[in-house]
């Protein structure tokens, strides 16, 4: 997966479990774009601090993932859903349906 669709997913699943402050700068950072330089000017850290507060968030966010596998699960029901979509044999759907509610 794309790194930034991935931190993308992860902080739609877990970013509420950061402080405050660590959820306004990721947020700068992944959604809008914004470089470590202009981080560190908007935030009045260094780029250090900067970098060094995305790669925490980035490992809290993974140490959730690792432990919920909430984003891991989305994306399989969410496959298994399109290929329902796409099929047209009933039996297919019945066993997709079936695999999606094994993974609720």
């Amino acid at each position: 997966m794309e790194k930034i669709v991935e931190q993308g997913l992860l902080y739609d699943f877990y970013g509420d479990l950061l402080t405050e402050h660590q959820r306004a700068v990721y947020e700068d950072a992944v959604y809008n774009d914004m470089s470590l330089s202009e981080l560190a000017d908007a935030y009045e850290v260094s780029r250090q601090g900067i970098h060094d507060l995305l790669k925490r968030c980035d490992k809290i966010l993974l140490g959730y993932e690792e432990k919920l596998h909430l984003v891991e699960k989305f994306t399989k029901i969410k496959g298994l859903l399109h290929d329902m979509k796409e099929t047209e044999q009933l039996s297919e759907v019945h066993r997709i349906a079936d695999e999606i509610l094994e993974e609720l």
